[in-house]
């Protein structure tokens, strides 16, 4: 790299020190200041969570804001948290078998008299949590990372280390404390499908019981409200998406893959990096959004474009903190090698504004240099989950991810749904109207269940997993 390339480099450096934090309404922040810890990536129903739910210090107080903009307040001092605690998970083993929210471990922050006020899971968290694993991620480093650590300083507390976390509950014993974690799936999502279900269950054993016909229907009803649920949850995140979008006035990024690499259309619509004043969003192939700050040290402070030490050709960009530590890895090939790649590769270098440089990768024995070759280059990288999903998947792979029952509910529901629905789908035939009612619902039941499922997998087998050689006009230019 030469001189004047060096000096725009610390000179963008310098600019990318900024603190201050501001955004609107519908957006992710609102007057913070960093550091500022963000949640873990999530797919399009749940990413309310990660634009808007946030830890940071305001004053003298730690603040838990969650989805909805709504604020939990814990003041620091006699009155309120005098230490954090960081729980660190145990043995491999352990740290595997654990739940994905206390994989890397969980910080308590206590009061005066040792007690819990609120616990916070790393892996809730971190940004790239579903890309990376317990074995390239130790549960040591995590605290910077997430930026934990910068808050914890800044708030003036002591933080102190455990060996394991299987303390937490004699922690806990007798003490309800704040939990800094948002579900996967909403809590009423959750208890709608478990009344529908419980529901349909004992109406069904009543009506068999008691020869009551009317109470067919009822059980029909609380059958439906278990795919209702799943309709109405995806259509309002899709529509909050749509409609109070922060990434609207964003520097987009979109993929140029090389000609002939396999690029589908589910690639090319869906994965992408955005640039907001504060934040860098990336989206990958499934869906899946997370967002990492830039004016911190636990966030974009810099950028390396690997090389291959033999033929010097670029393999990937890693988005490093200010830690040297790799937050994210855009396979070169994928986003930067096709006719427009040059304008995306200075685009994203001038959104970002950070220094960059190229770096040697020895890439494995046998992995992919060429066309040809069956293995990618970043195998062994820590990042090599994220560098796959942000490449084009395979076909039945990006169908399997992206499947709302494969991937979020599980596989057996849309089998089993229209299986339980199959006993009151006969009362069509019935002249009686307890009865007929009971099959209408039965069918909206079953449509409601097998609908989704067959359009996804027909969309994704006919348009969206397709392999284009060139993006069409409809895809982000």
């Amino acid at each position: 790299m030469d001189d004047e390339q060096r000096m725009s480099n610390d000179q963008a450096g310098r600019v990318g020190r900024i603190v201050t934090e501001r955004a609107g309404r519908d957006g992710s922040t609102s007057a913070l200041v960093e550091p500022v810890v963000r949640p873990r990536g999530r797919r399009p129903h749940r990413a309310g969570v990660v634009r808007r739910a946030r830890l940071y210090a305001d004053g003298n107080a730690l603040v838990v804001r969650d989805h909805r903009l709504r604020a939990r307040r814990y003041p620091i001092g006699d009155d309120g948290i005098r230490r954090a605690v960081f729980l660190l998970p145990g043995d491999l083993w352990e740290t595997v078998a654990k739940r994905p929210a206390e994989r890397w471990g969980v910080v308590v922050f206590e009061g005066a008299d040792g007690r819990p006020v609120l616990q916070v899971p790393v892996a809730e968290w971190l940004p790239e949590a579903e890309s990376v694993g317990v074995v390239e991620l130790q549960a040591s480093n995590c605290l910077s990372r997430t930026g934990l650590k910068a808050l914890i300083t800044v708030l003036g507390i002591p933080c102190e280390e455990r060996a394991s976390c299987r303390d937490v509950s004699g922690e806990l014993a007798g003490s309800r404390p704040g939990r800094a974690v948002w579900s996967e799936l909403p809590r009423w999502h959750v208890w709608t499908r478990a009344i529908g279900g419980l529901g349909w269950f004992v109406a069904l054993v009543a009506s068999f019981a008691a020869d009551i016909g009317w109470v067919l229907s009822v059980a029909a009803a609380a059958l439906f409200l278990v795919p209702a649920s799943d309709l109405l949850l995806r259509v309002v995140g899709w529509w909050h998406n749509r409609r109070h979008s922060p990434l609207a006035e964003a520097a987009l990024i979109a993929p140029s893959p090389q000609p002939g690499s396999g690029a589908t259309r589910r690639f090319l619509r869906t994965a992408s990096v955005h640039v907001l004043p504060s934040d860098i969003v990336l989206t990958n192939t499934v869906g899946e959004e997370r967002w990492i700050g830039r004016h911190t040290g636990h966030g974009v402070a810099r950028m390396a474009r690997l090389v291959d030490s033999k033929t010097g050709r670029p393999l990937g960009v890693e988005i490093r903190d200010g830690d040297g530590e790799a937050r994210a890895l855009l396979p070169w090939r994928h986003w930067f090698e096709g006719p427009r790649g040059s304008a995306r590769w200075a685009g994203l270098t001038t959104a970002l504004a950070v220094p960059w440089a190229d770096e040697e990768f020895r890439t494995a024995h046998g992995a992919a240099q060429g066309d040809g070759d069956t293995e990618p280059w970043w195998r062994r990288h820590a990042l090599a989950a994220d560098a796959r999903k942000m490449s084009p998947l395979a076909p039945a792979q990006a169908r399997k991810e992206t499947s709302w029952h494969r991937s979020v509910i599980g596989g057996s529901e849309v089998l089993l749904i229209p299986l339980f629905s199959l006993v009151p789908l006969a009362g069509l035939l019935s002249d009686e109207g307890p009865a007929r009612l009971a099959g209408l619902l039965s069918l909206l039941t079953i449509a409601a269940e097998l609908g989704p499922a067959v359009a996804s997998s027909l969309s994704g087998r006919f348009w969206y997993d397709r392999v284009v050689d060139e993006p069409t006009t409809s895809e982000p230019s």
